[in-house]
């Protein structure tokens, strides 16, 4: 049997990483067995879906029976989920919805940190995928930012005044005619950014991880080095897994901020 050239473990390795970072791959873990591309499977039922779920079970598991309730003085895994609440209330929140507002509706971004960040170190495990490397994950995460920025904004200021934070104050009515449908089109545009910029980061990264990885098996013993460079790229993955989690959770408030308070 003919050894391969490098241009066939290219392509091998290639198809590999795609393999991996597909939505529709396979998982395993143990004696079980999924394969995504399965046609007997719903068109719904995608690994990113399965692996969200599976974070949003591991995020209950830990309230209902790690989170200890009735310590006074909170210690260890309860002192560090103390401190992610507070650090997002009053880092995130608070800052950019004002104290009452920030206080009110802070289980929002808790939500969005806490999954987001479980669901990027997740994909940092072996045996999971990464769902926000996903951007059907991605896009259902920043759909919750758009509806509090709609929906909270028109309980706060009603129909005819959420459509009113669309006209600046100002500006000559020619102008309007510009402006208005351009701010409209923004609304959009930002929850399709936040959608973008995380599944974006998180895909790339592991594309360069399995990369560094797979140089091995195309240069062989001289492409060594890639391992440690494989590590290297490692560890910055484990530090944009908090960074684009801070982001996400940041511009969420950041828009719900200005819609919640156009006057400021």
């Amino acid at each position: 049997m003919s050894t391969p050239t490098i241009a066939e473990k290219t392509e091998q390795v290639t198809e590999w990483i795609s393999h991996h970072v597909s939505d529709g791959g396979a998982w395993s873990i143990g004696t079980l067995h999924l394969e995504f591309a399965d046609a007997n499977l719903p068109n719904s039922f995608r690994l990113s879906g399965l692996m969200a779920l599976i974070g949003a079970t591991l995020l209950c598991w830990m309230y209902c029976k790690v989170y200890n309730h009735r310590a006074r003085v909170p210690r260890g895994w309860t002192n560090l989920m103390e401190s992610i609440v507070v650090f997002v209330r009053d880092e995130i929140s608070i800052p950019y919805l004002g104290k009452e507002d920030g206080k009110q509706f802070a289980w929002l971004f808790l939500t969005q940190f806490t999954l987001i960040l479980t669901l990027n170190l997740m994909g940092l495990v072996p045996i999971f995928s990464t769902a926000t490397a996903s951007l059907s994950v991605t896009a259902a995460l920043a759909t919750t930012t758009f509806l509090a920025m709609v929906g909270w904004a028109i309980q706060r200021h009603g129909v005819m005044g959420f459509f009113k934070n669309f006209i600046p104050h100002g500006i000559p009515t020619p102008v309007l005619f510009l402006l208005v449908p351009i701010e409209v089109v923004g609304l959009f545009i930002k929850t399709l950014v936040l959608a973008i910029r995380l599944f974006a980061n998180m895909l790339a990264g592991h594309i360069v991880l399995f990369a560094m990885i797979g140089m091995t098996v195309i240069y062989g013993g001289v492409a060594l080095p890639a391992i440690g460079l494989g590590l290297f790229v490692f560890f910055l993955e484990i530090l944009v897994a908090f960074l684009q989690t801070y982001i996400f959770v940041m511009l969420s408030a950041i828009f719900v901020g200005q819609m919640l308070h156009p006057e400021h």
